[in-house]
């Protein structure tokens, strides 16, 4: 069965590098509030991707400059990473946490980017804001893809620059507890370094694989 192409996309919402520019396309998006926030991600990405004939045929090169472009400032990949890595992340140098951040993001933009291309009349509902804080939410949303609904939740954290994504829950299943296993694994057999040079290896070999 195919992934559903939203774990794609949110996926792809926490894992790219950028700029200066992405920021000045974005800056019309408010951050204010953290469900105004994702209607109005979600809204922009949906319509770029529809329009967009290289992101439907699944090129690499346009999708993560879909992603630079319109979600990046949006989101706090260094602390999704930082918390994947539990108590292990104090144990890195600096520089090796610089690096593993970088490898992570490039590692799920590789994986998922593909499935970005299947974006096309899919409907998304949002429930109700409940239980959220002056610095942490989490909004609720529900994916209809082709009559099945597909459970899309966002963990936001109120930063000086607005509300930033950290987390997502697909069907479930959130995007930090599902790698930190893997990664207390990986650490615990061959250190930090085991880690960096799993996340770069990998990426080493899947370049090139995708469209």
């Amino acid at each position: 069965m195919k992934k559903p192409f939203w774990i794609a996309m949110l996926v792809a919402v926490m894992t790219f590098c950028g700029g200066a520019q992405a920021q000045a396309q974005t800056a019309a998006i408010d951050a204010s509030t953290p469900d105004g926030l994702i209607k109005a991600l979600t809204a922009v990405v949906m319509d770029s991707a529809k329009s967009d004939k290289s992101v439907q045929s699944g090129n690499l090169e346009h999708i993560t400059a879909l992603v630079n472009e319109k979600v990046l400032p949006y989101t706090d990949f260094e602390r999704t990473t930082r918390l994947a890595m539990g108590r292990n992340w104090q144990k890195a140098t600096p520089d090796q946490q610089k690096q593993i951040v970088e490898q992570f993001k490039r590692l799920l933009i590789r994986t998922y980017s593909g499935a970005i291309a299947q974006i096309r009349d899919q409907q998304v509902e949002f429930q109700p804001l409940r239980g959220a804080t002056d610095t942490d939410a989490v909004v609720r949303t529900q994916v209809i893809n082709q009559g099945q609904p597909i459970q899309l939740d966002y963990r936001l954290e109120k930063t000086p620059d607005g509300w930033k994504i950290y987390d997502i829950n697909v069907l479930g299943a959130w995007l930090i507890q599902a790698y930190q296993q893997q990664f207390n694994e990986k650490i615990s057999q061959s250190g930090i370094d085991g880690l960096l040079n799993f996340l770069t290896n990998h990426n080493a070999s899947t370049a090139g694989g995708q469209s």
